[in-house]
């Protein structure tokens, strides 16, 4: 008679991976539920020091009381004030709704592409944008970023109906090769249509150019008030989407046999970067890699679950915009550097692990 201890056959022992008894698996569970409490409340720490520092600190730093008493009891007259009520309060609003918005799009895009680099210009849909921006500027003559947001919006709107809805044509519908095939061609016309507009109009190339590079200056209340709501809209979609996200990583049979409906949730999933792709450059224009490193950074920390990687992304995308910001402004003064370019300086290496490790996983 055999031993009931004895190893089947073809079975691997590990004897240094104990079996997960009913016990330590209740015991893992509270663990990783505290450790992503504390997660989200170092993000919201982590927000709240962003904010504070891009309402003090720039060519005229300003002490937390002055930028306390500005906000509730602001006195007529005080320059201080001024600075921070009209020209940094604006301005750090800005890099909230566009940060939450360009991290949110990219956990979406990421999600829903399965494609570890994936972003809002993975689709086209920055390319839209922008494309939709020069050609108001040099058909109508606007130059005001309240009077471009509505074009920004539209364009990247157009962009990502385009992707979709060739995505979708023939076997398989829009599966994630696909989308990203059809967006890497959406991006590379609108590209070279964007190449030919500036290049035959001198004022257009001029006010692209500031534009183009990513910036929170120069952002009024009426801006956040036009983009305020798509985002708002986008937002609410993306975190109702978790669930779907979640079940497409699994791959669409499984997806579909867990009872979800793929390509209604593509659908949707793709209105919301949209919205807020779009919106968020209208504010600030085509800022890149946020939504790239957001999403990797927060998955290292909360895991894979797109329930806490939506929220999470939505905190940590305004942190890495505004330090940015504030970063610019003090690194070559007394001159200020644009938040997109901080940006990539920080995105352009992230890209670069990205793709190294996902070639080792792949080995």
């Amino acid at each position: 008679m055999e031993p009931s201890s004895a190893t089947a056959p073809g079975a691997a022992a590990t004897p240094d991976a104990p079996a997960l008894t009913p016990g330590t698996a209740d015991a893992a569970r509270p663990r990783t539920a505290s450790r992503r409490v504390v997660v989200v409340a170092v993000l919201v720490a982590l927000l709240v020091l962003a904010v504070a520092a891009s309402l003090a600190v720039g060519s005229r730093p300003l002490s937390l009381g002055t930028v306390w008493q500005a906000l509730w009891s602001p006195v007529a007259g005080d320059n201080d004030h001024l600075v921070v009520r009209d020209l940094r309060l604006p301005r750090t609003v800005v890099g909230l709704v566009a940060g939450a918005a360009l991290g949110l799009s990219g956990a979406l895009l990421q999600g829903l592409t399965r494609n570890p680099v994936a972003d809002p210009g993975l689709l086209g849909i920055n390319a839209g944008a922008s494309l939709a921006v020069v050609t108001a500027i040099a058909t109508t003559g606007v130059t005001a970023a309240s009077g471009l947001v509505w074009f920004a919006v539209a364009g990247a709107a157009v962009a990502g109906a385009v992707v979709l809805v060739v995505a979708s044509l023939g076997w398989g519908g829009a599966t994630p090769v696909k989308l990203a095939l059809v967006g890497a061609a959406v991006n590379a016309v609108a590209t070279s249509l964007l190449t030919l507009v500036v290049l035959g109009d001198r004022t257009t190339l001029d006010v692209y150019r500031f534009w183009s590079v990513g910036s929170l200056s120069s952002r009024g209340w009426d801006v956040v008030l036009a983009t305020g709501p798509l985002v708002a809209v986008g937002v609410v979609l993306a975190l109702g989407s978790a669930r779907f996200l979640d079940a497409m990583a699994l791959g669409d049979d499984l997806a579909r046999g867990l009872g979800q409906r793929v390509g209604l949730g593509r659908a949707v999933v793709l209105v919301a970067a949209v919205l807020l792709a779009g919106g968020a450059t209208a504010l600030a224009g085509p800022v890149v890699f946020v939504g790239l490193v957001v999403p990797h950074a927060v998955r290292l920390l909360v895991g894979q679950g797109h329930r806490l990687v939506l929220p999470c992304s939505v905190l940590a995308g305004p942190v890495l915009l505004l330090v940015a910001d504030v970063v610019g402004r003090v690194v070559v003064p007394p001159s200020e550097l644009q938040a997109g370019l901080v940006v990539a300086l920080v995105g352009a290496p992230v890209l670069v692990a990205v793709v190294r490790r996902s070639r080792a996983v792949t080995a």
